[in-house]
């Protein structure tokens, strides 16, 4: 593939055998190598896939994570170093090598607290209880709603 040719005149941006439609703001991408060798070479042609259609990688947001079988290393993109992280939200669900549920749990026992203490004082003053577990379970369908947002 050309460089010059990574944008076609159709609209369709082509990168490495994908065709990306309508993409005018992109957010949470998610690159996946087989190993270390491949990285930089991946965000450098990312970043110019971007540059050539006016996007700017955000390279203070930028971040990698890597599974135990591939060892440790640094990354930089335009000598500014890459941070890694151990996990991230993806479709409202929490993502980690390790494949820990823990994190998930406790993130969105969070938000149920947090959707009961939004409909408290109702609860508190109601003495019937069907209207209580109606008010209940909307909460709950409310924040699963929220819970499958992107962020």
């Amino acid at each position: 593939m050309q460089r010059k040719d990574l944008w076609a005149s159709s609209g369709v941006l082509n990168f490495q055998d994908w065709k990306l439609h309508h993409l005018l703001f992109a957010g949470d991408i998610v690159l996946i190598t087989p190993g270390n060798s491949q990285v930089e070479r991946i965000l450098a042609d990312s970043d110019l896939v971007c540059g050539n259609v006016g996007l700017q990688l955000n390279l203070t947001k930028t971040m990698f994570m890597r599974s135990g079988q591939v060892s440790d290393a640094s990354f930089s993109l335009n000598r500014t170093n890459i941070s890694e992280c151990s996990g991230y939200v993806y479709l409202g669900r929490e993502v980690n090598m390790a494949n820990d549920l823990a994190p998930e749990r406790s993130r969105r026992k969070r938000a149920a607290w947090g959707a009961f203490k939004s409909v408290e004082e109702v609860a508190k003053r109601t003495k019937n209880v069907r209207l209580l577990l109606g008010v209940t379970r909307l909460t709950q369908v409310i924040e699963g709603l929220r819970g499958s947002e992107l962020r």
